[in-house]
């Protein structure tokens, strides 16, 4: 070669806007090779992303629709996102999504709260209880790092598998619905309200009002609003997005979070309890991939059954490290990933999606040597010379 590429590592601090480009850059390759590969095997790519666009953004109903697939990965983003920033790596957000919806569900089925209480009294505890599940899923591998240095990517992932067959026992045994792998529907006042159940009462004065006042309310949507399926569990992630960053970046508890990822010992020096802080970090990981859970059941299935995730858990984990553990950044990435799941079930090969996440992951991976090293290329000729 007439030239080499030469790694130097860098002594100075990238640029505020240099991981931004590399993100973008990295879906894009992404993008681009998934595209050649689907050429080589027959497929035409231009027309896969066309009906891959269509099927995820094309019209208010089907954007609607990626949005609520999003609604869990916002969150299931937010909780690795907290855990990350300690350095600890938290492969179970999986297990803690399943641990949220179990718990979540014993408020209906046990009951724990009265079955004829309001929807707003239904549901909070449905959250507490989703939080507090998927907290106690991440209290386990939690404590086991920080009293006995157990390898948490170990635990954690370990534990998805339990919390999975845990809730497959109760689905397949207890609380079956006369025999099928879920139990009964939820009532009504364990629904997430959608954004269609706001709109009805409009929709139903537009049939019957006049026809000046029914050309007003479609020229400002309210016909495309009505078939949205989009719930409210969207606002508990947009809330968690803004929690979480000020509790990250203005709160002193995460200047500790940041100070012992960064640099343990001179949290510990700082005098900071390093272990009380790797507990805690670990149940609020748990606690928002549980209201993650808890939101999907109550949201969209509305009921305890198998397969409630696609992977989300371990989506969330692409959907940190894209965002750069940015709370807010991690808000369009979840979009695009839950448009990848949405359109992934009708673009062919039904593989494509998951081969994209893939590729994303690995992009995303490699592209962090470009933030520690400065790559410069060498001519070989006067190298030699």
């Amino acid at each position: 070669m007439p030239f080499r590429l030469v790694f130097e590592k860098r002594i100075e601090d990238v640029p505020p806007w240099f991981p931004l480009v590399t993100s973008l850059g990295s879906v894009a390759l992404a993008f681009v090779v998934s595209g050649i590969i689907l050429k080589l095997i027959g497929g035409q790519p231009l027309v896969v992303a066309r009906y891959f666009y269509q099927a995820a953004f094309g019209s208010w109903a089907v954007f609607s629709d990626t949005l609520v697939k999003a609604t869990p990965l916002i969150l299931v983003g937010l909780a690795c996102t907290v855990a990350f920033k300690m350095k600890l790596w938290n492969i179970g957000a999986e297990g803690q999504f399943y641990a949220g919806a179990f718990a979540a569900s014993l408020v209906v089925l046990i009951p724990i709260v009265p079955a004829d209480s309001p929807k707003w009294v239904t549901l909070g505890a449905m959250a507490v209880m989703g939080m507090i599940g998927g907290a106690v899923w991440g209290f386990i591998p939690g404590y086991l790092k920080a009293r006995f240095q157990i390898n948490e990517i170990i635990s954690t992932l370990m534990l998805n598998y339990v919390a999975i067959l845990w809730n497959n026992f109760w689905i397949f045994d207890k609380w079956s619905d006369a025999g099928f792998q879920m139990t009964p529907t939820f009532p009504k006042t364990a629904w997430l309200p959608r954004v269609t159940d706001y709109a009805r009462p409009y929709k139903n004065f537009m049939e019957s009002g006049s026809s000046a006042l029914t050309g007003f309310l479609k020229s400002i949507g309210l016909e495309r609003i009505s078939g949205m399926t989009l719930h409210l569990g969207v606002v508990f992630g947009l809330v968690a997005v803004v929690v979480v960053w000020w509790v990250l970046s203005r709160s002193r508890w995460g200047y500790e979070i940041t100070l012992t990822g960064d640099n343990p010992h001179a949290a510990e020096y700082a005098g900071i309890n390093i272990v009380r802080n790797v507990v805690l970090v670990m149940m609020v990981s748990g606690a928002l991939a549980g209201l993650a859970g808890m939101s999907e059941i109550t949201g969209v299935v509305h009921r305890l059954q198998e397969r409630i995730s696609p992977g989300y858990g371990f989506t969330g984990i692409i959907i940190a490290w894209l965002a750069k553990l940015n709370p807010f950044a991690v808000v369009p990435v979840a979009i695009l990933f839950g448009a990848l799941i949405l359109a992934g079930r009708e673009i062919q090969p039904s593989g494509l999606a998951n081969m994209l996440q893939g590729f994303i992951l690995f992009m995303i991976i490699s592209s962090d040597v470009l933030t520690r090293y400065r790559i410069r290329v060498v001519s070989a000729v006067r190298r030699s010379a």
